[in-house]
């Protein structure tokens, strides 16, 4: 069961572990979750280097015989939601180490909701060359045939597996079924997808005319839409991830196509150094199914270390390509001095450890944003899933705000996002919150609904921490973004107290990046210091829409200071329109050679 592979490095040579000698049958359709997980286990048990192979061919997995593990799950599910936080794993990595996965580009298919691959407390493993999909996504589609006053004719994806009962349609499998929960619609003439009202729900019954063609009829008169469109939908409930990567160190992962995710995607979660490479986020076009992942891409929370992500493809999902941050606290009390109590706030992120010994945190005002002190870890004691008592190295003098929070600042990645594809989002393609140096460049940004990079912090909805420092915007192409109601480029950090002096976020460069406008403006800055916009080509095809119709902007900056605008040039030698709030001429130098018109408004500070 066991052979020599090659040489990597100067290790010795790793010992091989093929599925197949341990029972898996490629192309057979025959469960082969026990042999897989098998092979995984002599791997890891190793001490030396190993490479885990699936000879070529089609892998079927089953969630009967998978492991069933509880693993809790930054921005999930709440306790309401999916009480019970297990897990059903289709390929289990408990404290591997030294691994290489090669999939020779073999096909992994899913039977029943899973979470295909979960690496937890891995170091140095590397899984390369595999397809990932599932027999029946938890995303049903039904594309637009005719369109009627009263009622549509759709055609059912055949892999959409449906029960009609009491003229009511109920999308199902083998154990679970849901009418209600969120929509998309997707126009395949423009490649793009944006939320809509479910239309399973909107419908007074449903008819099949035959197997997989059914007429939607309505109360009124039909929902407007056009023939060929797409309608997804799920049941909202993220009981499963992509593939979660939690406690590891020194992961990477390369020429990976998940056709498929269901829940969250690939989550990160205090892990160290992650590198994702020519990953293809998509799903199969041949199989004819237009989304590839129920949420997010990929997810990151209470990363550190360096978070490379290259040359992927992120093409159709239902909610953020690439979402990094941390998780804002709350301060619930203090047993003294020293000792503090914290809670999670969100009801989807909760029951994680988010703090080890020795990590230093900072205190922050929810109401600014802030930080006010600095302290070190010194003692955890878990006093349930959402809260926890901190013993910390020194007192904190100042008074601590009812709602202010803390952020765990040790686990704050570095981040490099380059050469990528982001297009069929229908929310941003990048939402990014590290203090460390970010660095995104050279990636393609096409018709997301909504801005193409968000750059947030907030202690009140989300909880998503915390501020930038160091952020390069470069060399990127963003095509048609926001959709008219949101800029390209959001800077929005939720204080509630805003002041020019007390800016949130820093030293954001934006240069030599190619903006086609679409009716959306290309920046909305709030709270920054140190912003840079130049040398960027900006082109314009449409008017302003939106929140922006009447305004014809092209940046609006809010209580920004150290703001330069230079070097840019725009199409046609249009002039572009700066509005600045509750700022002074001091805070903006716009080049003598850049055609500008600035307005000002003076709202008083708040």
């Amino acid at each position: 069961m066991r052979g020599q592979a090659y040489v990597i490095g100067n290790d010795p040579a790793p010992r091989l572990f093929r599925v197949t000698d341990y029972g898996a049958i490629p192309d057979s359709c025959e469960d082969a979750t026990r042999s897989v997980q098998a092979a995984i286990v002599a791997a890891s048990a190793e001490d030396g280097p190993t490479v885990i192979e699936f000879p070529p061919g089609r892998y079927d997995l089953y969630a009967n015989n998978a492991s069933k593990e509880p693993y809790y799950v930054s921005n999930t599910a709440s306790e309401k939601e999916h009480p019970h936080q297990i897990k059903t794993i289709g390929l289990w990595f408990k404290g591997a180490k030294r691994i290489h996965v090669e999939g020779n580009g073999s096909r992994l298919l899913f039977h029943g909701k899973m979470t295909p691959i979960v690496m937890d407390g891995c170091v140095d493993v590397e899984i390369r060359n595999l397809t990932i999909d599932f027999v029946r996504p938890t995303i049903s589609e039904m594309r637009i045939v005719a369109i009627f006053e009263n009622y549509w004719e759709v055609e059912v994806h055949p892999d959409s597996y449906y029960l009609l009962m009491d003229d009511k349609l109920y999308w199902t499998d083998e154990d679970w079924s849901y009418r209600g929960g969120p929509a998309q619609e997707f126009d395949p003439v423009s490649n793009r997808t944006w939320r809509v009202p479910n239309p399973i729900t909107l419908a007074s019954h449903v008819e099949q005319m035959e197997l997989g063609k059914l007429r939607l009829w309505f109360v009124s008169a039909a929902p407007i839409t056009k023939v060929g469109h797409v309608f997804q939908m799920r049941d909202g409930i993220r009981d499963q991830v992509g593939a979660l990567i939690v406690g590891c160190r020194n992961i990477t992962w390369r020429h990976v196509w998940m056709q498929y995710m269901h829940g969250l995607g690939i989550v990160g979660q205090f892990s160290e150094n992650l590198t994702l490479e020519g990953l293809r986020l998509a799903p199969d076009p041949s199989h004819g199914r237009t989304a590839a992942a129920f949420a997010d891409f990929v997810h990151l929370s209470g990363m550190k270390g360096k978070i490379s992500i290259n040359d992927c493809l992120f093409e159709g999902a239902h909610d953020d390509a690439i979402n990094i941050h941390g998780t804002h606290l709350k301060i619930i009390g203090a047993e003294d001095e020293r000792r503090i109590r914290v809670r999670f706030m969100h009801p989807q992120s909760y029951g994680f450890s988010a703090f080890h010994l020795g990590d230093e945190i900072d205190f922050i005002s929810a109401s600014s944003l802030i930080p006010y002190a600095t302290r070190h870890v010194v003692d955890i004691k878990q006093r349930s899933l959402r809260e926890a008592e901190l013993t910390l190295d020194a007192p904190v003098s100042r008074m601590i705000g009812d709602e202010d929070v803390i952020e765990n600042i040790t686990w704050t990645p570095e981040v490099s996002i380059s050469g990528n594809v982001f297009k069929r989002i229908p929310t941003r393609g990048i939402l990014v919150t590290t203090r460390r140096k970010v660095t995104i460049e050279n990636n393609l940004f096409e018709k997301l609904h909504m801005s193409a990079i968000l750059i947030a912090d907030d202690a009140v909805s989300w909880y998503e921490s915390g501020m930038v420092r160091d952020v390069q915007i470069r060399g990127n192409r963003f095509v048609a973004c926001g959709n008219g109601n949101q800029p390209v480029i959001l800077i929005q950090p939720e204080n509630t107290v805003v002041s020019v002096d007390a800016p949130v976020h820093s030293n954001v460069v934006i240069s030599n990046n190619r903006f086609e406008l679409d009716a959306s403006p290309l920046l909305d800055a709030k709270s920054t210091n140190d912003l840079i916009v130049a040398d960027n080509q900006i082109s314009r095809n449409g008017d302003m829409g939106g929140e922006y119709a009447d305004s014809q902007e092209i940046i609006r900056l809010r209580a920004c200071s150290g703001v330069e605008i230079r070097g840019n040039t725009m199409a046609d030698k249009a002039v572009a329109i700066v509005k600045t709030i509750s700022m002074k001429a001091e805070h903006l130098a716009i080049d003598k050679g850049q055609a500008a018109i600035i307005r000002r408004d003076h709202e008083d500070e708040i």
